[in-house]
């Protein structure tokens, strides 16, 4: 480190105004009473016009603004090829991710139909897919066989579509009678958990309350994602070896379904065992080609498709039912059910779960529709979004529908095949109309085992993330450490704990990196007006007498002391400490009069107490400090008092507008603001310089 050579910054030329002074006016602000200002609002708000009602219609339905400006030449064989290739894929899906919304298959068609229509008419988004998707079907699966279970249906048998219905009162908020089978209070749960969603996501649009996906980070949500695709591994392994076991829930079901698995694995059909291998080893490597030729191949081939055709051909065939007894799909019946409201009854029970989905379906949905914007360089409204996926499950849940959001693996496969619009969507639920109306009960002697490999083979994406660990690692430790905890918490207690464990421990994690903010000293870089941290680069030149400290976090209650810490150690001085040793030193100067000590000696103490200290001038640099409240302000008071009693003038340099009107309303600046706060540190450390040369000139002056 050079010692900076003062001559540069002499205060000989002098303006008006000290060095480093600059008189900025600030606008005046126009003062409206709260009444006018209220007022105001409810007259805008409350007002109808014919234009205001066309924009509200338009924001509501923004199909109604861009669908007039469809480029049909240009857009149409994109959105046709699009919506048919995601169509294919998504009927072996929506078949096999029923089972994880403990529903059967029909309801995962009715689910995929109505979310692609709806997204169509009031999605912002151009390219994501809206749909079923693993981890909310899962989530949904989980409240369903809790409140199965409390209703006593777990004593019932026989949950296929046509199974008799029960004429048998259930003991459900001891008020209600039903007479419903399984599968029917299946769905009605579902559907009662998928209209609470969809309340909440259209609450958060009405309220403005997009700011709880801020809590939800990259990290957190892929360690959720990660963890939950282990859960749903693990519900599907017993379809793969043919097992009959009970859906397990709460804390540790999965441990839980892995001892039953094994208690349990000598049962295991061979048959579903055979079939399960044969689709693994078609499905896997085919998936793997696609993903190494996406970008030579103009559409992915539709493998699992082919699978499921190919094994119900072979079930049916084979009569694998009824000569190995390989669990089956059944009948999947053709057409629409009545339309039928939620169970009301089941809101209360249900209200707490439904709330977790809608977070995490909400912020998978605005995420990848603004990651798909960006991309395209073309804008999406994050409020209208959670308006449109709120009704993608509101609508459907009278039509026997379960809870959507966008689906990752769908959308990029959507955008690779050519999706221009949301016109694909149609295209999508013209595929998905045709095997409901048509092809669905052909599907019949597909078995179980092969939904449950489809499953499983795509969850590779999430497992996959354990190869970006390194990675994530040398990027930033913390977001590592929370995406273990999320994942781990996730995937062994449960899917709803692991996501408010993984969100408390994210904000703990903001709290101890507030608490452990960066600080240090300062330095001029050579022949400029850039200071920079002495810790990181070398060659930096200091003024002496003068110290710059930068405090790299906001100031408040949590980090106060920690900022004073940091303050007293780098800067190396204690105004504490160093007012005791001045005490001692008036105690010991008085000591000496009274013994009638010589002037050398009281000469020697005062030198000795001058050379404890090092500085006259202390500049912090607040650029990094974007807030402080009432206890960082009282502790920026302390400093300033502490050290002004020892002679030491303390300079805030950088402040933003929000730290500087609480330094005002807060009484800090005692003398004129001019001379304690400064727009750069080059401009404090120019004032600190002349204000000590002026004290020095007066010293001196005065001596004479």
């Amino acid at each position: 480190m050079y010692s900076e050579v003062n001559d540069n910054i002499q205060a000989t030329q002098r303006s008006p105004h000290p060095p480093g002074s600059i008189l900025l006016e600030e606008k005046k602000k126009k003062t409206i009473s709260l009444q006018k200002h209220v007022a105001k609002k409810i007259k805008q708000t409350c007002s109808c016009s014919p234009d205001k009602a066309k924009d509200t219609l338009f924001g509501l339905l923004p199909v109604l603004q861009w669908l007039p400006k469809y480029r049909l030449k240009e857009y149409l064989l994109g959105d046709a090829m699009s919506g048919l290739i995601v169509g294919i894929l998504l009927v072996p899906q929506s078949i096999a991710y029923s089972l994880l919304a403990s529903q059967e298959p029909v309801y995962g068609l009715y689910t995929s139909f109505f979310a692609c229509i709806i997204y169509f008419l009031m999605g912002t988004s151009k390219h994501i897919h809206v749909g079923i998707f693993g981890v909310l079907c899962l989530m949904v699966g989980e409240v369903v066989d809790r409140e199965l279970q409390a209703a006593g249906y777990n004593k019932l048998e026989g949950d296929s579509l046509d199974a008799l219905i029960r004429n048998e009162t259930l003991n459900i908020n001891q008020t209600s009678t039903m007479t419903c089978d399984k599968s029917c209070y299946a769905i009605r749960i579902g559907a009662t958990v998928t209209f609470m969603a969809g309340v909440y996501q259209v609450l958060m649009g009405i309220f403005q309350v997009g700011f709880i996906s801020v809590y939800l980070s990259d990290s957190l949500l892929s360690g959720f994602a990660t963890g939950a695709s282990f859960t749903i591994l693990t519900s599907q392994v017993k379809y793969l070896l043919g097992l009959s076991l009970p859906r397990v829930g709460g804390i540790g079901s999965s441990i839980c379904t892995w001892i039953h698995i094994f208690e349990n694995i000598h049962l295991t059909n061979i048959c579903d065992l055979v079939t399960s291998i044969l689709c693994l080893l078609v499905l896997i490597p085919t998936k793997e080609l696609n993903e190494c030729f996406k970008s030579k191949l103009k559409a992915p081939i539709p493998v699992e498709l082919f699978v499921v055709v190919g094994a119900t051909l072979a079930s049916h065939f084979g009569h694998l039912k009824e000569n190995y007894g390989s669990s089956i799909a059944g009948e999947i019946p053709t057409g629409f059910l009545m339309p039928k409201p939620p169970e009301w009854n089941l809101v209360p029970n249900v209200a707490l779960g439904a709330l977790s989905i809608a977070i995490i379906g909400f912020a998978i949905t605005v995420s990848l529709s603004e990651m798909f914007a960006k991309k395209h360089g073309y804008e999406v409204k994050a409020n209208q979004e959670m308006y449109a996926i709120g009704f993608c499950n509101i609508i459907p849940s009278f039509f026997h529908c379960f809870t959507t959001s966008a689906a990752l693996a769908k959308t990029l496969v959507k955008e690779s095949t050519g999706c221009k619009t949301q016109v694909s969507g149609i295209m999508t639920s013209l595929v998905i109309l045709l095997v409901l109306l048509v092809i669905a009960p052909l599907f019949y002697s597909l078995q179980k085992c092969v939904l449950g490999v489809i499953t499983i083979v795509n969850l590779r994406g999430a497992l996959k993330k354990f190869l970006d660990l390194p990675k994530m690692w040398k990027v930033n430790k913390i977001d590592t450490v929370i995406w273990l905890v999320t994942m781990f918490s996730s995937a062994l207690i449960s899917t709803e704990l692991g996501l408010l464990i993984g969100i408390a421990f994210s904000m703990l994690c903001v709290i101890i990196r507030s608490q452990t903010s960066i600080s240090s000293l300062l330095g001029r870089v050579e022949a400029s007006e850039v200071y920079e941290s002495m810790a990181v680069y070398q060659n930096l030149n200091t003024t002496k007498g003068i110290q710059v400290f930068r405090f790299e976090a906001p100031l408040y209650y949590v980090n106060k002391q920690s900022f004073k810490s940091a303050l007293y150690k780098h800067v190396g001085v204690d105004p504490v400490l160093v007012a005791l040793a001045e005490k001692k030193a008036a105690k010991k100067k008085e000591k000496l009069k009274k013994q009638e000590g010589s002037p050398a000696e009281m000469e020697t103490c005062l030198q000795l107490y001058q050379e404890q200290m090092p500085l006259h001038s202390l500049v912090i640099d607040c650029s990094a400090i974007q807030f402080i409240d009432t206890a960082g302000l009282n502790t920026l008071k302390d400093v300033l008092k502490d050290y002004n009693d020892i002679g030491i003038r303390v300079l805030l340099a950088q402040c933003n507008m929000s730290v500087r009107n609480s330094l005002r309303n807060g009484d800090y600046f005692k003398k004129e603001e001019g001379t304690m706060a400064f727009y750069s540190i080059h401009q404090a450390v120019q004032f600190a310089l002349y204000a000590q040369e002026q004290t020095d000139a007066c010293v001196n002056g005065s001596a004479v």
